[in-house]
């Protein structure tokens, strides 16, 4: 627990890596733990019904969210999970249809990681080079697609730059071409409007832990009906979540995503603005300060909270390690730091070398402040002047 006055306590700027969790959010979570904790598959007395009327209560939350009938939403065990099922569980389902599947360069190791295995098999893996912003074109999939695609998977927003895909326009080609669209909205939902009959995706991937909810649970959207998308398993178990994951379900965590899901559809538009404002003092405050300083992806749609800045002559490792005891930012996503992989988002991009080196993603969210804001642009700043002094 940091014990530091106001003055002097450290800054978080990194809610795409992980959000905190939300009072209501742990008031349920705990809740839930204490009082509910049957085993929702036992129907047979009332503990168990208790813990399923639990889940149907967050399934239709999360459903509410994203403009989804709750009988579509599948809980797992966070966003990874869902990419997995929704990417191989495709793939299995469709093999008789076509093998080819693609994709970004740009996406999610989450979803790249299983095409590199599918690639392995028997299935054909196109990744289309995203523009210098992270996003792909429509005319980029057009012309990828063939009479052998599947599926395509299309992140709604790029979680290093947070520059948004146009999702709309490619669910468009690919429901012309009776070809699935798989988006992963980690980064997008609770953020922006993200109303999948809108948008026209057939999967899409949901995590608690990026909406103010707990680590370790998270959802697939999986449309029933204009088309019914199929998929095959990858847990196998009781038959829980429709036969699509097996396992008893983590009852506190569904419950406490759902209130975030909750949360994020009252709260969106307020927290949009408030962190759009923010946004763009941070970065007016940091472009003004450091010579040279760039915002990435600035000119096009963006999430409201995610900054990229390059700052020039700076290795930005270095410079998070310098304010590490005082305010938390990344060089990208939390994934690659953990697996200590350089950003293979920005090379993607096709951005130079000495940008990459330089490049610090601020990720601002529903706690950031005008001070914190005001206090990071000072702190950040001194360590550029002092690495470059």
């Amino acid at each position: 627990m940091n014990t530091l006055n106001p003055d002097t306590e450290p800054i978080y700027l990194d809610y795409n890596a992980t959000t905190p969790p939300d009072p209501q959010v742990l008031e349920t979570m705990t809740f839930v733990l204490r009082e509910v904790f049957g085993n929702p598959s036992s129907q047979s007395h009332r503990w168990g019904r208790a813990a399923q009327d639990c889940i149907e209560t967050a399934r239709a939350q999360t459903a509410a969210l994203i403009g989804a009938s709750p009988s579509e939403i599948v809980f797992t065990s966070g966003a990874t999970e869902s990419c997995n099922l929704a990417v191989k569980g495709v793939a299995a389902a469709y093999r008789e249809r076509g093998n080819h599947i693609i994709a970004s360069m740009a996406e999610h190791k989450a979803v790249l990681e299983p095409l590199k295995q599918l690639a392995n098999s028997d299935i054909d893996i196109t990744l289309l080079r995203p523009d210098r912003s992270g996003r792909i074109r429509p005319e980029q999939v057009q012309q990828a697609l063939t009479p052998q695609t599947i599926l395509v998977c299309a992140m709604a927003a790029n979680n290093v730059v947070g520059t948004l895909n146009p999702i709309a326009e490619i669910a468009a080609l690919c429901k012309k071409r009776g070809v699935l669209l798989f988006c992963d909205a980690t980064q997008a939902a609770g953020k922006i409007p993200f109303h999948i009959e809108t948008i026209g995706v057939d999967l899409a991937a949901l995590s608690a832990h990026k909406m103010y909810g707990p680590k370790g649970v998270g959802a697939l959207y999986v449309r029933s009906r204009g088309p019914r998308v199929r998929l095959c398993p990858q847990i196998l178990g009781g038959g829980q979540e429709r036969s699509l994951r097996g396992g008893t379900e983590n009852v506190p965590g569904i419950a406490a995503m759902g209130t975030a899901c909750e949360l994020a559809a009252r709260q969106q538009p307020h927290d949009a603005a408030t962190m759009r404002r923010l946004r763009d003092r941070l970065e007016e405050g940091l472009t003004a300060a450091v010579d040279g300083a760039e915002v990435l992806g600035r000119r096009v749609e963006r999430l409201p909270n995610t900054s990229l800045i390059v700052f020039p002559d700076v290795r930005a490792e270095s410079l998070l390690r310098r304010l590490a005891d005082v305010l938390a930012a990344s060089t990208g996503s939390a994934c690659d730091s953990a697996a200590g992989q350089s950003n293979y988002v920005l090379k993607a991009l096709g951005l130079e070398q000495d940008k990459i080196a330089g490049a610090v993603r601020f990720s601002l969210g529903r706690f950031t402040t005008e001070h914190h804001v005001d206090t990071a642009v000072k702190i950040i700043t001194d360590a550029v002047h002092a690495q470059n002094g």
